[in-house]
Order: structure tokens, then sequence, then C-alpha cells
């Protein structure tokens, strides 16, 4: 950022003569830039979070299947030691055992509650099966069920993962386009009070060229003084956008993935990026105007 260099160095009190340090302009970059900042916490939070929901579906549907056998109940206990024999000798599966009475009960009940009656329901027998780094043919593997266990079916989990997966990469992409849009409009609402300001000190902009003064000194001052606001601005307003997120409740297995949505690790270190590109987009918004501005000016 040596470039910006030049534009800011200027004597602060000719600077605040050439732009009053306050009034409506400096008040609207100021809390432009903090609700912008504030949004962007949590538009970085949510790209952020999204990309570890992906991760962590594909890691826990990924190498897993289940089969499931529904068979009349005098041939489920045979068609269950058929299923996991063939099962346990299929290249590529690394484990295969029958979910219990208990375990069936924990996966319905966020469904149908603690006290579903599963003895009284025909529930069918689910068989966990957990794959190997190479994994196994899935169509191989069906025929050979349908062989020697006919009410057995395989479910690669392939129409759970997929769609999944590309849910959430759309939300992390959601969360992308959002940080986009969020500068777009820091920039152009810093651009229009840039050029709020230029307008109201015209006539201090002609004495000042009277005087010899060139138009890159002119749009220095003005360059500084709001790149300092978007920079201050967005300094509050990612603070208490990180307080905010900070206070979210924990992530939970029970409890959905949006009480996941925060900072994990190093991650806590991204909304310190959000002040400084802030001042950038200042500085970029401001020199515009301040050109476009001085050109109409002469």
């Amino acid at each position: 950022m040596s470039f910006i260099l030049p534009f800011l160095k200027i004597d602060k009190t000719v600077q605040d003569r050439i732009v009053p340090p306050s009034g409506f302009t400096a008040q609207l970059t100021v809390l432009t830039s903090a609700a912008m900042a504030f949004l962007a916490v949590f538009a970085l939070t949510l790209s952020l979070a999204t990309g570890r929901l992906a991760d962590r579906w594909a890691g826990e549907l990924a190498q897993s299947s289940t089969v499931r056998i529904s068979a009349p109940i005098e041939q489920v206990e045979a068609q269950t030691k058929a299923a996991l024999a063939v099962l346990e000798t299929t290249p590529g599966v690394r484990e295969a055992r029958a979910l219990g009475a208990d375990e069936q009960r924990a996966l319905l009940e966020p469904w149908f509650g603690p006290t579903l009656p599963l003895d009284s329901l025909p529930l069918p027998v689910l068989i966990d099966v957990k794959e190997t780094a190479e994994g196994y043919d899935s169509e191989s593997l069906r025929l050979r069920l349908a062989g020697e266990a006919p009410g057995a079916v395989l479910d690669d989990h392939t129409r759970w993962r997929k769609p999944l997966i590309t849910a959430a990469s759309r939300l992390r992409l959601l969360g992308v386009v959002s940080l986009v849009l969020i500068g777009g409009v820091t920039a152009a609402m810093i651009t229009l009070a840039a050029n709020a300001a230029l307008a109201a000190n015209g006539q201090v902009i002609r004495v000042l060229r009277l005087v010899g003064a060139k138009d890159g000194y002119i749009a220095s001052a003005f360059v500084r003084q709001f790149t300092f606001r978007g920079f201050s601005g967005a300094l509050f307003g990612a603070f208490f956008g990180t307080v905010a997120i900070a206070l979210l409740p924990d992530a939970q297995t029970t409890g959905g993935f949006l009480t996941g949505l925060g900072f994990q690790g190093y991650e806590w270190f991204w909304p310190f990026v959000i002040p400084p590109f802030a001042a950038f987009v200042a500085f970029g918004a401001t020199r515009f105007a301040a050109k476009q501005t001085l050109k109409r000016l002469m």
C-alpha cells in the first residue's frame, strides 16, 4: 500500500481547513463503514462456517453406507446373517454391524421423540457399513445382496451427500457474493459522501487554486480524511460484529448447523482484515471522486 502514502502526507491543520473534520459527510462515511463492516463480519462467518459444514458432511457421509433389511419376521434374522456374511467378504468393506434397538431409537428420536415404542413397530434391520479408503463396487454388492438376502437394500448415501454438499457450497458462494456487494455498497456510499464534500467546498478549492495549490494536493486532503473515516468506522463495526459472533451459541450436535456459526482457531484473525480493506476501498473511492469533481470545477 506504499502508493497510498503520498496522498496521506499532508499537514493536518491545512487538511482540516480544506475538509471539515465533522459534519454530515463525516458522519455518513463513518456510519456506512461501521455498518458495512458489521455485516461483512457475518458474511465472512457464513462463508467460513458453510465451508466447514461442507467438509464435515463430506467426511461423515463419505466411506459410510447403510444396508436396510425389510423381510417377513421369520426371515429377518437369517437374511441379516446372510447380508453380514456378504459384507464381510466384500473387498472395500472395512466393518459391518447391525444396529441395536437403542441405536435405532437414537436415530429416530429427533423425529418421533424419546418414547417411541420400537417393540410395537415393524422397523427394518439396519446394518452400518464402513468402507476402506478404496471403497467398494456398489453395483456388484447390490447384486450379491439380492442373491443372498433378497430383502436387503444398499444405500451408499450418494443421494444425501451430493445435495447437502451442493447446498453448503452455494451458501459459501452466497457469503462471498455478500462480501463483494458490501464492498461495492461501501465504495458507492463513500463516493457520494466525497462528492458532496467536494461540492460543498467548491469555493475553498477555487481559492486554493488561485494561490497555486495543485489538484493533487487538494485531492490528498480529501483522500486522507475519508480513508481515515472509512478505517475508523470499519474498525468499530468489525469489533462489534466480532463480539456479536463470539456471543452466539457454541456448535452442538443436536442444535442444527446454525449453532456452529462462528470463527474457529485462526479464523478469528479474519475480522482484522476488514478495517484495512475498508480503508483501501475508501481511498480508491475518494480518489476517483476527487479526480472527477476537480475536473468539473475547472
